[in-house]
Formats: C-alpha cells, sequence, structure tokens
C-alpha cells in the first residue's frame, strides 16, 4: 500500500507516516518504480503497534526501544507512567475543583473570578497568618463559593484561621450547613470536630438541628459535645444524654451543666435531668472527681428536689464531695426568693 492508502486505513496523517520513517519507527519496506513509499501488511502491523503504545503515553523514543530491544522489560515503564498519570490526574482535578469554584461564586466580572483566584491561593498558603487575611480581607459583598469555604473549614487545623472561615462561612449566604455536612461522615475524627463546630455555629440555619442531632450519636465527645451544647441552648431535649456525659467526662462540663440548667426550666425535662444525675452520682464506676461535677452541675438545676440531694450529699463518706455538696447547700438556700420563683418557671 502507497502512504495515502496506509493513512486512510490507520488513522495515521501522511506526515507523521513520513517521521516515523526518518526517526526509523516504521520504515517501508519497499518503493514504487516512481520512488514512492511502499508498505507491506508487516508495516502496518507496526504502524499499529507504535500508536498502540503511544495512547499509553509513552514517548516515541520509548516506543522505538520497546519495539527493538529485545531486554527491555515493560514493568519499570509502565509503572512510571502509572506514577505520572496520577500526578497529571490529581493537578487536573485540582484545576477542575478551582474552575468548580469559581463557577459557584457566580461572579458577574473578572474583577470578581481575580478575587476568588486571589482567596483561593491565599488559603493554599503554607502560612496561618496569610490564610487568616486572606479570609478577613475579603471585601463585603464580594462573590465566594460556600463549597470552597467550607472545604476550607473542613481542612483547618489552626483554630485562629478557622474561626474566620466559620465567621466568613456563616455570612456567606449560601447553604453552609450542606456544604459542611459532608464532613460528618469523614472517618478521620478532625474532620467531624472541624464540620460539628462550624454547624453550631450555624444552629439556626435551616437543616442545621437534624445534622446536630444525627452527630449525638457520633462515638467521639469531641463531636458530640458541641452538638449537643448548640442543641441544649435550642431547647433540645435529646442532647440531655450528652450533656450528663460532658459532665461526667469533665468536657466542657460547666458550660453543659448550665445547658442543663436552662434545660430544665422545663418541667417535662427537669425530671429527667436530675435523675440522669443522681443516676451518674452513685455509678460505681463515678470517682470523686467525677462525684464532684456531678454535686456542681445539680446546683444549676431548680427545685426543692435539689437541695434534698444535696444535703444527702453533705453527708457522703466521700468528704471532698461532702464539703462541696454542704457549701452548695448554702448557697441554694440563700437563693432570693425571686430567684427560685424564676428557677421553678
Amino acid at each position: 500500500m502507497l502512504i495515502g492508502e496506509v493513512a486512510r486505513h490507520s488513522g495515521v496523517s501522511p506526515r507523521m507516516l513520513r517521521h516515523y520513517d526518518t526517526l526509523g519507527l516504521v520504515r517501508p519496506t519497499g518503493r514504487t518504480v516512481g520512488g514512492y513509499r511502499e508498505y507491506s501488511t508487516e508495516d502496518v502491523r507496526r504502524i499499529f503497534h507504535v500508536e498502540s503504545l503511544r495512547s499509553l503515553g509513552l514517548s516515541l523514543k520509548q516506543i522505538g526501544r520497546a519495539l527493538e530491544d529485545p531486554a527491555f522489560t515493560p514493568s519499570a515503564l509502565v509503572g512510571d507512567l502509572i506514577r505520572w498519570t496520577e500526578d497529571r490526574l490529581a493537578r487536573e482535578q485540582e484545576l477542575l475543583e478551582r474552575l468548580r469554584a469559581v463557577d459557584a461564586s457566580e461572579p458577574t466580572g473578572w474583577q470578581d473570578v481575580l478575587r476568588i483566584v486571589e482567596l483561593m491561593q491565599g488559603l493554599d498558603s503554607a502560612s496561618a497568618a496569610r490564610r487568616q487575611q486572606a479570609v478577613l480581607a475579603r471585601p463585603e459583598g464580594a462573590p465566594v463559593s460556600t463549597e470552597l469555604l467550607a472545604g476550607a473549614v473542613l481542612a483547618e487545623s489552626d483554630p485562629h484561621v478557622a474561626g474566620a472561615l466559620r465567621w466568613a462561612l456563616a455570612r456567606s449566604g449560601g447553604d453552609g450547613v450542606a456544604a459542611l455536612a459532608v464532613g460528618m461522615d469523614a472517618e478521620d475524627v478532625d474532620i467531624r470536630r472541624r464540620a460539628v463546630l462550624a454547624i453550631a455555629e450555624m444552629a439556626e440555619a435551616p437543616g442545621a438541628t437534624a445534622v446536630l442531632a444525627d452527630a449525638l450519636g457520633d462515638p467521639d465527645m469531641g463531636v458530640r459535645g458541641p452538638a449537643a451544647l448548640a442543641l441544649g441552648r435550642r431547647g433540645v431535649a435529646e442532647a440531655v444524654p450528652a450533656l450528663v456525659d460532658m459532665v461526667v467526662e469533665g468536657s466542657h462540663d460547666v458550660e453543659a451543666a448550665e445547658v442543663l440548667g436552662a434545660l430544665s426550666r422545663d418541667p417535662g425535662c427537669a425530671d429527667r435531668i436530675m435523675t440522669a444525675l443522681v443516676g451518674e452520682l452513685a455509678a460505681p464506676t463515678a470517682d470523686s472527681a467525677t462525684r464532684i461535677r456531678l454535686t456542681q452541675a445539680l446546683v444549676e438545676l431548680p427545685g426543692t428536689t435539689v437541695r434534698e440531694v444535696l444535703r444527702r450529699l453533705a453527708r457522703d463518706e466521700d468528704r471532698a464531695v461532702a464539703l462541696v455538696a454542704a457549701a452548695f447547700v448554702t448557697v441554694v438556700d440563700e437563693r432570693s426568693p425571686g430567684d427560685r420563683a424564676e428557677n421553678r418557671s
């Protein structure tokens, strides 16, 4: 076959076939009387071999070596190709995410695009100070992707930068809760903690209560604790067991006790809280420090039952618990009638 016919059958242009000939990759075995290249069936087969290897990403030099050197083994080269391809795909995925972030921000002009790119570059900085500045320096009302901010929140380990990001996300105007909720399913507990802290600061946003309620079942106290505090402050009684656990474990126990006190103003919740705290006080596994925290939590509760429990604890065998309870009996007794009436209301 002449070069034109080979090009039609193989899909390789005549120019590329001449280039293959010049490199010695595929040299036609014959020439016509007029001096034109004439390819045999074996030549055409070799063209297809070259094209197949090119499709894997091999250079023409590598293809020539692979076809000519019997000792050449593909394993090492294929391994390199895999790594190069993975790197290229990672770069392209990063570019795709950046483009999506720009598109999601709905920029109205190139100035908006440049601001978004500048924010992304700032968030990629190794300097925590620069990342924080990139967030805080964003002009008021400038478009920004909620998904971009949420992704940065989930990845940020510096507490100051994380706080700035949560602040920006809460004011972004987008559905930050939905964007953060994906982090609640992460295997990495740090990601779940970052997600719940951000959602807790947006507790009044649509969908936040449901996500936080699901977080109450998380095995990590650093996740279910902030969820319980946020829900408890909104009067959600389902947070009570987690709040009591926080007192027992000493994890933000003062805050948890205050929220339990607020929840106990609801008569339907007060008995439940009292029963839970008294039950933990009687638990055989409760050490002195735990029982003191539980005693302190009791003081936040309204009603006469608290006074009775504290008086009983003032005679406890554990001297430290007894002293703390006795001191709190005095505090409860000295509460003004107005305070007691407010607590009972």
